[in-house]
């Protein structure tokens, strides 16, 4: 029998990491705090729900509900405004066109191609960047099983959705380049935070990002949007 106690103890600078960077990724109106709170809800659920018997590994089944409690919260909240999220769609659109991996964004090329002012595109584009980053976030989890195992009680056709979409995205990661799929892994699978991975690959921050962004949108490409 599990000590319930010790477990929500030990786990709580794990909340808090995640909350931090998370937070890397949001706007100032976003509060941390509020993010700990969320995790620390998903965490206690997690918790009570926990069942060794089904396989999961105790480690990967808590920080996935923590992060999912997270990510529900902000999808609820959404803080982007309606003109905003027109102009993401259009800066998405006109990356995609041009879009070169090799290549770092150039925000004067997308304003000249997009007609939006120089600051209205850089805003679009991190805004871009923060919601494909939790859309991803919802497939590329540690453990598939985790997420079998926590909908297990759901819809068997929804489930089925999202067991072919998990297939499809497994098939179209393995089309990207080593780089790519190198900068998934240390994001999803060792669960670097962006300025871990630069220093892995000796990239700045924010070039790391632009990276990610990247290689969600031929992602998004191959999936058929």
């Amino acid at each position: 029998m599990i000590d319930k106690d010790k477990i929500v103890l030990e786990y709580l600078p794990y909340v808090r990491r995640i909350a931090y960077d998370l937070k890397k990724n949001l706007p100032h109106n976003v509060e941390v705090d509020d993010l700990i709170q969320e995790g620390l809800i998903g965490l206690l659920q997690a918790v009570e729900r926990f069942d060794p018997k089904k396989g999961s590994k105790l480690r990967s089944y808590l920080l996935t509900r923590v992060k999912g409690a997270m990510y529900d919260y902000l999808r609820k909240i959404d803080w982007m405004p309606k003109n905003l999220r027109h102009e993401v769609k259009i800066v998405e659109n006109a990356i995609s066109k041009t879009e070169n991996s090799g290549n770092k964004i150039d925000f004067e090329e997308l304003s000249k191609l997009t007609n939006l002012p120089l600051e209205n595109v850089r805003r679009a584009y991190n805004e871009m960047v923060r919601k494909q980053f939790l859309m991803l976030d919802d497939y590329l989890i540690e453990d598939i099983e985790i997420k079998e195992t926590i909908s297990s009680d759901d819809n068997p056709e929804e489930n089925a959705l999202k067991e072919i979409i998990k297939e499809e995205l497994i098939k179209a990661i393995s089309k990207l380049s080593e780089k790519e799929q190198l900068v998934l892994s240390l994001r999803y699978e060792q669960e670097l935070s962006l300025k871990e991975i630069g220093k892995v690959l000796d990239l700045t921050e924010s070039r790391v990002s632009q990276i990610l962004s990247s290689t969600i949108l031929k992602l998004k490409k191959m999936l058929g949007g």
